[in-house]
Protein backbone atom coordinates (compact mmCIF):
# COMPACT_ATOMS: atom_id res chain seq x y z
CA UNK A 1 0.00 0.00 0.00
CA UNK A 2 1.53 3.62 -0.71
CA UNK A 3 0.65 6.15 0.92
CA UNK A 4 1.28 10.14 1.72
CA UNK A 5 2.42 11.89 5.46
CA UNK A 6 1.45 15.30 5.77
CA UNK A 7 2.57 16.66 9.00
CA UNK A 8 0.99 19.82 10.26
CA UNK A 9 3.26 21.65 13.09
CA UNK A 10 0.84 23.78 14.69
CA UNK A 11 0.94 25.99 17.83
CA UNK A 12 -0.29 23.44 20.40
CA UNK A 13 0.12 19.61 18.56
CA UNK A 14 2.00 18.01 15.64
CA UNK A 15 -0.11 16.29 13.54
CA UNK A 16 0.75 13.51 11.07
CA UNK A 17 -1.80 12.21 8.41
CA UNK A 18 -1.60 9.35 6.24
CA UNK A 19 -3.72 9.42 2.59
CA UNK A 20 -3.78 7.24 -0.17
CA UNK A 21 -3.79 7.48 -3.41
CA UNK A 22 -7.73 7.81 -3.92
CA UNK A 23 -7.35 10.52 -1.56
CA UNK A 24 -8.65 8.79 1.58
CA UNK A 25 -7.11 9.25 4.88
CA UNK A 26 -6.21 6.27 6.14
CA UNK A 27 -5.16 7.32 9.57
CA UNK A 28 -4.50 10.76 11.60
CA UNK A 29 -2.37 10.83 15.05
CA UNK A 30 -1.24 13.77 16.97
CA UNK A 31 1.49 14.69 19.58
CA UNK A 32 0.42 17.73 21.53
CA UNK A 33 2.69 20.27 23.28
CA UNK A 34 3.11 23.59 25.22
CA UNK A 35 3.54 27.37 24.26
CA UNK A 36 5.00 29.31 26.73
CA UNK A 37 3.95 33.16 27.71
CA UNK A 38 7.04 34.29 29.67
CA UNK A 39 6.57 38.16 29.69
CA UNK A 40 2.81 39.76 28.57
CA UNK A 41 2.80 40.04 24.61
CA UNK A 42 5.14 37.30 24.20
CA UNK A 43 4.96 33.90 22.79
CA UNK A 44 7.54 31.62 22.44
CA UNK A 45 8.41 27.79 21.75
CA UNK A 46 11.03 25.05 22.54
CA UNK A 47 11.84 24.06 18.68
CA UNK A 48 12.38 20.69 20.50
CA UNK A 49 9.20 19.97 20.85
CA UNK A 50 8.03 19.81 16.93
CA UNK A 51 10.64 17.52 16.54
CA UNK A 52 9.39 15.04 19.54
CA UNK A 53 5.96 15.80 18.73
CA UNK A 54 6.55 14.82 14.97
CA UNK A 55 8.81 11.69 15.82
CA UNK A 56 5.60 10.60 18.33
CA UNK A 57 3.06 11.71 15.48
CA UNK A 58 4.27 9.71 13.08
CA UNK A 59 5.30 6.54 14.60
CA UNK A 60 2.07 6.53 16.24
CA UNK A 61 -0.15 7.13 12.40
CA UNK A 62 2.20 4.18 11.24
CA UNK A 63 1.11 1.85 13.92
CA UNK A 64 -2.39 2.70 13.89
CA UNK A 65 -2.60 2.28 10.12
CA UNK A 66 -0.85 -1.07 10.06
CA UNK A 67 1.96 -0.21 7.87
CA UNK A 68 5.45 0.47 7.97
CA UNK A 69 7.62 3.61 6.84
CA UNK A 70 8.26 1.48 3.54
CA UNK A 71 4.73 2.11 2.69
CA UNK A 72 5.11 5.97 2.48
CA UNK A 73 6.34 7.15 -0.84
CA UNK A 74 6.64 11.38 0.35
CA UNK A 75 6.65 13.37 2.89
CA UNK A 76 4.56 17.01 2.89
CA UNK A 77 5.33 19.62 5.28
CA UNK A 78 2.72 22.51 6.74
CA UNK A 79 2.51 23.91 9.95
CA UNK A 80 2.14 27.51 11.98
CA UNK A 81 3.40 30.24 10.18
CA UNK A 82 5.63 33.17 10.72
CA UNK A 83 7.37 31.62 13.69
CA UNK A 84 11.48 32.46 14.06
CA UNK A 85 13.72 29.40 14.41
CA UNK A 86 17.44 30.97 14.59
CA UNK A 87 20.28 28.48 14.78
CA UNK A 88 23.93 28.71 14.52
CA UNK A 89 26.62 27.53 11.97
CA UNK A 90 26.28 24.06 13.26
CA UNK A 91 22.00 23.66 12.84
CA UNK A 92 21.61 24.22 16.71
CA UNK A 93 18.63 26.70 18.30
CA UNK A 94 20.20 29.53 19.68
CA UNK A 95 16.96 30.18 21.20
CA UNK A 96 13.54 29.75 21.62
CA UNK A 97 10.84 30.60 18.82
CA UNK A 98 8.78 33.94 18.45
CA UNK A 99 5.99 32.93 17.63
CA UNK A 100 3.52 34.15 15.39
CA UNK A 101 0.76 35.33 17.72
CA UNK A 102 3.68 37.53 19.65
CA UNK A 103 2.95 41.16 19.96
CA UNK A 104 6.63 42.44 21.32
CA UNK A 105 7.45 44.40 17.68
CA UNK A 106 5.55 46.95 17.31
CA UNK A 107 8.57 49.07 16.93
CA UNK A 108 10.11 47.46 15.13
CA UNK A 109 7.15 46.90 12.60
CA UNK A 110 7.74 51.10 12.78
CA UNK A 111 11.56 50.49 11.91
CA UNK A 112 10.61 48.57 8.79
CA UNK A 113 8.10 50.65 7.42
CA UNK A 114 10.29 53.63 7.78
CA UNK A 115 13.36 51.96 6.13
CA UNK A 116 11.49 50.64 3.25
CA UNK A 117 8.77 53.12 2.94
CA UNK A 118 5.31 51.66 4.02
CA UNK A 119 3.65 51.39 0.36
CA UNK A 120 6.71 50.03 -1.24
CA UNK A 121 6.82 47.54 1.49
CA UNK A 122 3.24 46.65 0.91
CA UNK A 123 4.11 46.74 -3.06
CA UNK A 124 7.17 44.42 -2.98
CA UNK A 125 5.31 42.17 0.01
CA UNK A 126 1.88 42.08 -0.53
CA UNK A 127 1.48 43.19 3.46
CA UNK A 128 1.94 45.95 5.71
CA UNK A 129 4.44 45.43 8.54
CA UNK A 130 2.62 43.50 11.49
CA UNK A 131 3.82 42.11 14.97
CA UNK A 132 3.14 38.40 13.89
CA UNK A 133 5.80 38.25 11.09
CA UNK A 134 8.84 37.32 10.80
CA UNK A 135 10.96 40.09 9.38
CA UNK A 136 9.83 42.21 13.07
CA UNK A 137 11.20 39.84 15.17
CA UNK A 138 14.16 38.99 13.67
CA UNK A 139 14.83 43.16 14.20
CA UNK A 140 13.81 42.60 17.75
CA UNK A 141 16.43 39.76 18.57
CA UNK A 142 19.27 42.24 16.69
CA UNK A 143 18.03 45.20 19.12
CA UNK A 144 17.60 43.15 22.26
CA UNK A 145 19.81 40.03 21.55
CA UNK A 146 23.07 41.31 20.39
CA UNK A 147 24.88 38.35 21.87
CA UNK A 148 22.37 35.72 20.28
CA UNK A 149 22.19 37.84 17.04
CA UNK A 150 25.74 37.97 16.65
CA UNK A 151 25.66 33.92 16.81
CA UNK A 152 22.87 33.60 13.81
CA UNK A 153 23.91 31.86 10.30
CA UNK A 154 20.16 30.30 9.34
CA UNK A 155 16.63 31.31 9.83
CA UNK A 156 13.72 29.21 9.42
CA UNK A 157 9.94 28.83 10.10
CA UNK A 158 8.61 25.78 12.57
CA UNK A 159 7.57 23.34 10.29
CA UNK A 160 11.13 23.46 7.98
CA UNK A 161 12.98 22.90 11.13
CA UNK A 162 11.29 19.67 11.31
CA UNK A 163 12.30 19.58 7.60
CA UNK A 164 15.75 19.63 8.54
CA UNK A 165 15.54 17.23 11.45
CA UNK A 166 14.08 14.68 9.02
CA UNK A 167 16.46 15.71 6.32
CA UNK A 168 19.28 17.65 7.13
CA UNK A 169 17.99 20.06 4.37
CA UNK A 170 17.56 24.18 4.70
CA UNK A 171 14.68 24.70 2.56
CA UNK A 172 10.99 26.61 2.86
CA UNK A 173 8.42 26.73 0.70
CA UNK A 174 7.69 30.34 -1.25
CA UNK A 175 3.91 30.05 0.75
CA UNK A 176 5.12 30.16 3.94
CA UNK A 177 8.07 32.03 2.88
CA UNK A 178 5.90 34.91 1.88
CA UNK A 179 4.93 35.09 5.77
CA UNK A 180 8.55 36.31 6.56
CA UNK A 181 7.58 40.25 4.69
CA UNK A 182 10.94 39.36 3.28
CA UNK A 183 9.54 37.66 0.16
CA UNK A 184 9.03 39.61 -3.26
CA UNK A 185 5.78 37.96 -3.99
CA UNK A 186 5.32 38.90 -7.80
CA UNK A 187 9.20 37.85 -8.12
CA UNK A 188 8.19 34.17 -5.75
CA UNK A 189 11.78 35.04 -3.95
CA UNK A 190 13.49 36.22 -1.43
CA UNK A 191 13.79 40.22 -1.81
CA UNK A 192 17.00 42.11 -2.19
CA UNK A 193 15.63 45.50 -1.46
CA UNK A 194 13.63 44.28 1.43
CA UNK A 195 17.16 42.31 2.72
CA UNK A 196 19.05 45.54 2.07
CA UNK A 197 17.07 47.81 3.57
CA UNK A 198 17.14 46.02 7.03
CA UNK A 199 20.51 45.07 6.75
CA UNK A 200 19.67 41.37 6.61
CA UNK A 201 22.17 38.90 5.30
CA UNK A 202 20.99 36.93 2.40
CA UNK A 203 23.02 33.75 3.37
CA UNK A 204 20.99 33.32 6.77
CA UNK A 205 18.05 32.49 4.42
CA UNK A 206 16.80 28.91 2.91
CA UNK A 207 16.20 28.26 -0.72
CA UNK A 208 12.75 28.34 -1.62
CA UNK A 209 10.58 26.03 -3.19
CA UNK A 210 7.25 25.36 -4.48
CA UNK A 211 4.60 23.36 -2.82
CA UNK A 212 4.95 19.87 -4.99
CA UNK A 213 8.81 20.37 -5.33
CA UNK A 214 11.47 17.70 -3.63
CA UNK A 215 13.47 19.29 -1.25
CA UNK A 216 15.63 16.52 0.33
CA UNK A 217 14.72 12.60 1.34
CA UNK A 218 14.88 11.28 5.42
CA UNK A 219 18.32 10.19 6.64
CA UNK A 220 19.00 7.49 8.01
CA UNK A 221 19.47 9.01 11.58
CA UNK A 222 15.98 10.57 11.05
CA UNK A 223 14.57 7.38 9.57
CA UNK A 224 15.64 5.58 12.85
CA UNK A 225 13.90 7.71 15.06
CA UNK A 226 10.29 8.05 12.94
CA UNK A 227 10.52 4.72 11.24
CA UNK A 228 10.28 6.48 8.48
CA UNK A 229 12.11 4.52 5.11
CA UNK A 230 15.63 6.90 4.71
CA UNK A 231 15.72 8.22 1.43
CA UNK A 232 11.63 8.71 1.39
CA UNK A 233 11.22 11.87 -0.42
CA UNK A 234 10.00 15.35 1.24
CA UNK A 235 8.24 18.41 -0.40
CA UNK A 236 8.32 21.55 0.28
CA UNK A 237 4.81 21.77 1.72
CA UNK A 238 2.95 25.14 2.41
CA UNK A 239 2.21 27.25 5.75
CA UNK A 240 -1.22 26.49 7.18
CA UNK A 241 -3.50 28.38 5.71
CA UNK A 242 -2.32 27.90 1.90
CA UNK A 243 -1.82 24.02 2.86
CA UNK A 244 -5.52 23.95 4.11
CA UNK A 245 -6.26 25.86 1.20
CA UNK A 246 -5.24 22.75 -0.88
CA UNK A 247 -7.02 20.50 1.44
CA UNK A 248 -9.99 22.13 0.31
CA UNK A 249 -9.43 22.51 -3.03
CA UNK A 250 -9.45 26.21 -2.96
CA UNK A 251 -6.56 26.04 -5.48
CA UNK A 252 -8.33 28.51 -8.71
CA UNK A 253 -10.05 31.35 -8.83
CA UNK A 254 -13.06 31.62 -7.87
CA UNK A 255 -13.55 29.00 -5.37
CA UNK A 256 -13.05 30.35 -1.60
CA UNK A 257 -12.17 29.38 1.72
CA UNK A 258 -13.72 30.46 4.57
CA UNK A 259 -12.36 28.48 7.99
CA UNK A 260 -14.52 29.18 10.79
CA UNK A 261 -12.48 28.25 13.91
CA UNK A 262 -11.29 29.98 16.74
CA UNK A 263 -10.66 32.46 14.43
CA UNK A 264 -11.95 33.16 10.88
CA UNK A 265 -10.26 33.14 7.91
CA UNK A 266 -11.43 33.67 4.22
CA UNK A 267 -8.86 32.84 1.63
CA UNK A 268 -8.73 33.21 -2.34
CA UNK A 269 -6.90 31.94 -4.57
CA UNK A 270 -5.77 34.01 -7.93
CA UNK A 271 -4.20 33.38 -11.15
CA UNK A 272 -1.64 36.74 -10.34
CA UNK A 273 -0.45 38.70 -7.31
CA UNK A 274 -3.76 40.43 -5.91
CA UNK A 275 -2.20 43.25 -3.42
CA UNK A 276 -4.79 45.50 -1.53
CA UNK A 277 -3.17 49.23 -1.36
CA UNK A 278 -3.56 49.57 2.42
CA UNK A 279 -2.09 46.25 3.27
CA UNK A 280 -5.61 45.56 5.01
CA UNK A 281 -5.73 41.91 3.59
CA UNK A 282 -2.77 39.55 3.11
CA UNK A 283 -1.24 38.95 -0.03
CA UNK A 284 0.99 35.84 -0.21
CA UNK A 285 2.41 33.21 -2.99
CA UNK A 286 0.24 29.94 -2.60
CA UNK A 287 1.25 26.86 -2.29
CA UNK A 288 0.26 25.89 -5.67
CA UNK A 289 3.09 26.64 -8.60
CA UNK A 290 2.46 30.04 -9.67
CA UNK A 291 -0.34 30.67 -7.99
CA UNK A 292 -0.99 33.05 -5.50
CA UNK A 293 -4.23 33.74 -2.82
CA UNK A 294 -5.24 37.06 -0.81
CA UNK A 295 -6.57 36.40 3.28
CA UNK A 296 -8.56 38.11 5.47
CA UNK A 297 -7.83 37.29 8.83
CA UNK A 298 -10.59 37.79 12.28
CA UNK A 299 -9.36 36.88 15.46
CA UNK A 300 -12.37 35.64 16.97
CA UNK A 301 -15.15 34.27 14.82
CA UNK A 302 -16.51 30.65 16.28
CA UNK A 303 -13.72 31.90 19.52
CA UNK A 304 -16.81 34.67 19.55
CA UNK A 305 -19.71 31.96 20.31
CA UNK A 306 -17.43 29.78 22.47
CA UNK A 307 -17.19 33.08 24.79
CA UNK A 308 -21.15 33.78 24.58
CA UNK A 309 -21.67 30.18 25.63
CA UNK A 310 -18.88 29.66 28.23
CA UNK A 311 -20.17 33.22 29.86
CA UNK A 312 -24.02 33.33 29.72
CA UNK A 313 -25.23 29.89 29.31
CA UNK A 314 -22.42 27.65 30.31
CA UNK A 315 -24.50 24.53 31.44
CA UNK A 316 -25.61 24.33 27.62
CA UNK A 317 -24.20 22.24 24.61
CA UNK A 318 -23.40 24.48 21.19
CA UNK A 319 -26.88 23.01 19.88
CA UNK A 320 -29.09 23.92 22.54
CA UNK A 321 -27.77 27.25 22.77
CA UNK A 322 -28.03 27.86 18.66
CA UNK A 323 -31.35 26.23 18.29
CA UNK A 324 -33.73 29.14 19.36
CA UNK A 325 -31.28 31.88 17.65
CA UNK A 326 -33.20 30.61 14.71
CA UNK A 327 -36.51 31.51 15.47
CA UNK A 328 -35.27 35.32 15.62
CA UNK A 329 -35.57 37.00 12.50
CA UNK A 330 -32.60 38.48 10.20
CA UNK A 331 -31.21 41.79 11.91
CA UNK A 332 -32.27 40.53 15.92
CA UNK A 333 -34.74 43.49 15.73
CA UNK A 334 -32.09 45.95 16.01
CA UNK A 335 -29.34 44.50 17.98
CA UNK A 336 -25.43 44.64 16.80
CA UNK A 337 -22.80 42.51 18.19
CA UNK A 338 -19.32 43.83 17.16
CA UNK A 339 -16.69 40.34 17.52
CA UNK A 340 -13.40 41.91 18.23
CA UNK A 341 -13.03 40.21 21.81
CA UNK A 342 -9.29 40.01 21.40
CA UNK A 343 -8.65 42.67 18.75
CA UNK A 344 -8.54 42.62 15.22
CA UNK A 345 -7.20 42.00 12.05
CA UNK A 346 -8.92 42.40 9.04
CA UNK A 347 -9.83 45.32 8.51
CA UNK A 348 -9.25 47.01 11.69
CA UNK A 349 -5.72 45.92 12.45
CA UNK A 350 -6.12 47.29 15.88
CA UNK A 351 -5.04 45.22 19.30
CA UNK A 352 -7.38 47.76 21.05
CA UNK A 353 -10.54 47.45 19.31
CA UNK A 354 -13.28 45.55 22.17
CA UNK A 355 -16.38 43.82 21.33
CA UNK A 356 -19.82 44.85 22.16
CA UNK A 357 -23.56 44.53 21.69
CA UNK A 358 -25.25 47.81 20.20
CA UNK A 359 -28.90 48.04 20.57
CA UNK A 360 -29.65 46.02 23.68
CA UNK A 361 -33.59 46.76 24.93
CA UNK A 362 -35.69 44.71 27.32
CA UNK A 363 -37.14 43.25 24.04
CA UNK A 364 -34.04 41.13 24.05
CA UNK A 365 -33.66 37.83 25.32
CA UNK A 366 -30.60 34.84 24.91
CA UNK A 367 -31.74 33.96 21.44
CA UNK A 368 -31.76 37.49 20.14
CA UNK A 369 -27.86 37.41 21.74
CA UNK A 370 -27.34 34.38 20.34
CA UNK A 371 -28.09 35.11 16.73
CA UNK A 372 -26.41 38.72 16.63
CA UNK A 373 -23.49 36.94 18.00
CA UNK A 374 -23.51 34.80 14.52
CA UNK A 375 -24.77 37.60 12.35
CA UNK A 376 -22.19 39.51 13.56
CA UNK A 377 -19.27 37.37 12.88
CA UNK A 378 -20.75 36.61 9.77
CA UNK A 379 -20.58 40.69 8.85
CA UNK A 380 -16.12 40.73 10.39
CA UNK A 381 -16.10 38.01 7.45
CA UNK A 382 -17.76 39.94 4.93
CA UNK A 383 -15.41 42.52 5.69
CA UNK A 384 -12.68 40.17 4.15
CA UNK A 385 -15.17 39.89 0.84
CA UNK A 386 -15.55 43.44 0.37
CA UNK A 387 -11.59 44.09 0.52
CA UNK A 388 -11.30 41.32 -2.13
CA UNK A 389 -14.00 42.58 -4.37
CA UNK A 390 -12.51 45.83 -4.21
CA UNK A 391 -8.77 45.30 -4.74
CA UNK A 392 -9.76 43.22 -8.58
CA UNK A 393 -10.22 39.90 -7.01
CA UNK A 394 -11.87 37.51 -9.80
CA UNK A 395 -15.76 37.21 -9.21
CA UNK A 396 -16.55 34.46 -6.05
CA UNK A 397 -18.35 31.44 -7.79
CA UNK A 398 -18.40 29.28 -4.65
CA UNK A 399 -17.42 29.58 -0.91
CA UNK A 400 -16.11 26.47 0.63
CA UNK A 401 -16.68 26.42 4.67
CA UNK A 402 -15.05 24.61 7.16
CA UNK A 403 -13.92 24.58 10.75
CA UNK A 404 -16.06 23.81 14.19
CA UNK A 405 -18.23 26.87 13.74
CA UNK A 406 -19.94 25.35 10.16
CA UNK A 407 -20.88 22.53 12.27
CA UNK A 408 -24.26 24.74 13.05
CA UNK A 409 -26.60 24.73 9.72
CA UNK A 410 -27.77 28.18 11.18
CA UNK A 411 -24.26 29.30 10.97
CA UNK A 412 -24.16 28.43 7.10
CA UNK A 413 -27.07 29.36 6.38
CA UNK A 414 -26.66 33.07 7.99
CA UNK A 415 -23.26 32.93 6.35
CA UNK A 416 -25.08 32.45 2.76
CA UNK A 417 -27.59 35.22 3.68
CA UNK A 418 -24.86 37.91 5.03
CA UNK A 419 -22.30 37.30 2.29
CA UNK A 420 -24.87 36.66 -0.79
CA UNK A 421 -22.99 33.88 -1.81
CA UNK A 422 -23.42 29.90 -2.79
CA UNK A 423 -21.60 27.97 0.46
CA UNK A 424 -21.22 24.38 0.23
CA UNK A 425 -18.86 21.65 2.72
CA UNK A 426 -16.50 19.64 1.16
CA UNK A 427 -15.95 15.81 2.25
CA UNK A 428 -12.34 16.72 3.53
CA UNK A 429 -12.32 17.80 6.89
CA UNK A 430 -8.21 17.52 8.15
CA UNK A 431 -7.53 20.66 6.38
CA UNK A 432 -3.41 21.49 6.72
CA UNK A 433 -1.84 18.01 7.50
CA UNK A 434 -4.50 16.50 4.50
CA UNK A 435 -3.48 19.48 1.76
CA UNK A 436 0.58 18.82 3.09
CA UNK A 437 -0.83 14.84 2.13
CA UNK A 438 -1.60 15.97 -1.19
CA UNK A 439 1.08 18.04 -1.77
CA UNK A 440 3.26 14.99 -1.22
CA UNK A 441 0.96 13.19 -3.79
CA UNK A 442 2.04 15.39 -6.46
CA UNK A 443 5.61 15.50 -5.80
CA UNK A 444 6.01 11.74 -5.86
CA UNK A 445 4.23 11.60 -9.46
CA UNK A 446 0.32 10.50 -8.16
CA UNK A 447 -1.13 13.19 -9.43
CA UNK A 448 -0.21 15.57 -12.48
CA UNK A 449 -0.90 18.48 -11.01
CA UNK A 450 -1.76 19.98 -8.01
CA UNK A 451 -5.51 20.71 -9.60
CA UNK A 452 -5.63 16.90 -10.84
CA UNK A 453 -4.93 15.86 -6.92
CA UNK A 454 -7.80 18.53 -5.85
CA UNK A 455 -10.59 17.69 -8.58
CA UNK A 456 -9.63 13.66 -7.55
CA UNK A 457 -10.20 14.10 -4.09
CA UNK A 458 -12.01 16.65 -2.94
CA UNK A 459 -16.18 17.05 -3.64
CA UNK A 460 -18.50 18.90 -2.66
CA UNK A 461 -20.42 17.34 0.03
CA UNK A 462 -23.48 19.78 1.01
CA UNK A 463 -24.75 23.36 0.00
CA UNK A 464 -26.53 26.39 0.96
CA UNK A 465 -28.12 29.08 -1.48
CA UNK A 466 -28.61 32.50 0.11
CA UNK A 467 -32.68 33.15 1.06
CA UNK A 468 -33.26 36.52 -1.55
CA UNK A 469 -35.12 37.83 1.39
CA UNK A 470 -32.88 37.53 4.07
CA UNK A 471 -29.71 38.77 1.85
CA UNK A 472 -32.08 41.93 1.29
CA UNK A 473 -32.74 42.34 5.03
CA UNK A 474 -29.14 41.85 5.80
CA UNK A 475 -27.95 45.12 4.01
CA UNK A 476 -28.77 47.66 5.81
CA UNK A 477 -27.55 45.24 9.16
CA UNK A 478 -24.10 45.22 7.38
CA UNK A 479 -23.81 48.76 6.80
CA UNK A 480 -24.83 49.27 10.25
CA UNK A 481 -22.25 47.14 11.54
CA UNK A 482 -19.57 49.12 9.76
CA UNK A 483 -20.42 52.33 11.31
CA UNK A 484 -19.72 50.67 14.74
CA UNK A 485 -15.78 50.46 14.77
CA UNK A 486 -15.51 53.86 13.55
CA UNK A 487 -17.86 55.60 16.05
CA UNK A 488 -16.73 53.29 18.88
CA UNK A 489 -12.59 53.67 17.98
CA UNK A 490 -11.36 56.60 20.60
CA UNK A 491 -13.91 54.80 23.24
CA UNK A 492 -11.61 51.45 22.87
CA UNK A 493 -8.62 53.62 22.99
CA UNK A 494 -9.52 55.71 26.05
CA UNK A 495 -10.73 52.49 27.65
CA UNK A 496 -7.26 50.55 27.10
Amino acid sequence: MSVFLGIDVSTTATKALLADATGRVVAVAASEYPYDTPRPLWSEQDAALWWTGATAAIRAVLAQAGLTGADVAAVGLTGQMHGLVMLDEHGQVLRPAILWNDQRTGAQCDAIRARVGRERLIQLTGNDALTGFTAPKILWVRDNEPEVYARVRHMLLPKDYVRLRLSGAYAMDVADGAGTLLVDVRRRDWSAEVLAALDLPRAWLPPLFEGPEVTGRVTAEAAAATGLKAGTPIVAGGGDQSAQGVGVGAVRAGIVALTLGTSGVVFAASPMPVIEPEGRLHAFCHAVPGRWHMMGVMLSAAGSLRWHRDTFAPEQSFDALVAPAADVPAGCEGLLFLPYLTGERTPHPDPLARAAFVGLTVRHGLPHLTRAVLEGVACGLRDSFELMKAAGLPPVEQVRVSGGGARSALWRQILADVLNVRLVTVNTTEGAAYGAALLAGVGAGAWSSVDAACEACVTVTGEVMPQPEAAAAYEPVYQHYCGLYPALKPTFQALA
